[in-house]
């Protein structure tokens, strides 16, 4: 760049050639010409420089093309997530479509339906309770309505095959000044592992009491549940979570990492571990007023919950560790293996088979449903953190 300067003594403009980055700023330099000694009465050049190089245009040129590369990447996660909901709520309808054409007939109890939904909303509360708090526990700051909104919203990434874009829509939606995102998603971790360990602990105490004599036709459920319940617990243990989060660098180069993950105690896992309890008995609850919703006569909420929650607890913690989206097959294979002699044995109702196949494919989609419409509401309703940093 060519930048003219003057002597303030009064000589001639004296043209300067500089290479300079791209700065903005006001200068004064001193300079006394090469060869000129004081003693000639010459007094020294004072040169006075305004440098004003803009550097908005490349700021904001950066700036545009991330902003670009967000909303590619944004419109991709939302694709990702259209397509395989839309796939998951199709082949759920198809397969009860294939339920009526094979002869079997019934009919929805739409208000059942609404039950079975909301008990399975107010379930997962406990388990975004216990998200929150490990937030908390780990120095992050996010709002409990804005925490909410994340929990709810992310578990519509396990419908799209690896189920990694769980993680990504939580801490995405939870990035903020007052939140790291990989903070917040080694707290997904520590949060989805809990809950997959409590539900693989009461599926495996509930089948060694073998609540039906029948269910040892199925032996195989039993050293599921303890191997799962291993594999998804081990992780949560205080020390093993803490070493592990260190020896992925979770986050690298945040000097109070050691303090923060120190607040993650047997206390506070023993926390999660009674409102997951709390939140798998709902979930079981909601397995029950979907057999209402069919019209399954002598259904019990109390006297049969441990089959509903054994059930529905076992299935979603093998289908989630499956990694196919939503756990589909896996979770049906499951619940109809134990709700199966459920009707057939207990409840001794004809079609049980059917029955089973049914319930379990309409379980799947009213949770889906409920999914949506939770997350439609707390996306519009609730301001997130991404909001609050653009108006920032």
């Amino acid at each position: 760049m060519w930048l003219h300067a003057s002597a303030i003594d009064g000589s001639a403009w004296s043209p300067c050639r500089f290479t300079l980055p791209l700065i903005s700023a006001a200068a004064r330099i001193s300079h006394r010409l090469p060869g000129t000694p004081l003693a000639s009465g010459l007094r020294p050049h004072h040169w006075e420089f305004f440098l004003s190089v803009n550097a908005e245009p490349v700021d904001n040129a950066r700036s545009g093309r991330k902003h670009w590369l967000k909303l590619l990447f944004n419109l991709v996660v939302l694709a990702l997530l259209f397509y395989f909901v839309r796939d998951s709520i199709r082949s759920a309808i198809e397969q009860l479509r294939a339920q009526e054409e094979s002869g079997f007939r019934w009919r929805l109890q739409w208000t059942w339906v609404v039950v079975s939904g909301g008990l399975y909303l107010l379930g997962s509360l406990p388990m975004g309770w216990f998200w929150y708090r490990i937030l908390r526990a780990l120095g992050q700051h996010p709002r409990p309505a804005e925490a909410l909104r994340a929990f709810y919203i992310g578990h519509l990434g396990k419908y799209v095959p690896g189920k990694a874009l769980v993680i990504i829509l939580r801490a995405g939606l939870l990035k903020s000044e007052r939140v790291s995102a990989a903070v917040a998603a080694a707290s997904v971790f520590l949060e989805t592992l809990t809950m997959m360990a409590v539900g693989a602990f009461l599926s495996a105490g509930i089948l060694a009491l073998r609540p039906h004599e029948d269910m040892r036709q199925h032996g195989w459920l039993l050293p599921l549940a303890l191997g799962l319940m291993v594999a998804a617990g081990l992780p949560t243990v205080p020390p093993i979570f803490r070493r592990l989060v260190l020896r992925l660098g979770v986050p690298k180069g945040d000097p109070g990492i050691v303090d923060k993950i120190n607040n993650v105690t047997w206390r506070l896992v023993g926390t999660g571990w009674l409102a997951m309890i709390v939140g798998w008995l709902l979930l079981g609850l909601s397995l029950w007023a979907t057999l209402q919703a069919l019209g399954v006569e002598g259904v019990q909420p109390i006297a049969h919950l441990h089959y509903y929650t054994a059930a529905v607890a076992l299935a979603m913690v093998a289908g989630f560790l499956s990694l196919i989206p939503g756990g589909v097959l896996v979770r049906e294979v499951i619940l109809m293996s134990i709700m199966g002699i459920y009707l057939a044995k207990v409840l001794k109702v004809a079609e049980a088979d059917a029955i089973a196949v049914v319930s379990a494919v309409l379980l799947r989609l009213i949770w889906l449903v409920s999914e949506l419409i939770a997350s439609g509401i707390l996306y519009v309703g609730v301001r997130g953190a991404q909001a609050e940093n653009v108006a920032s």
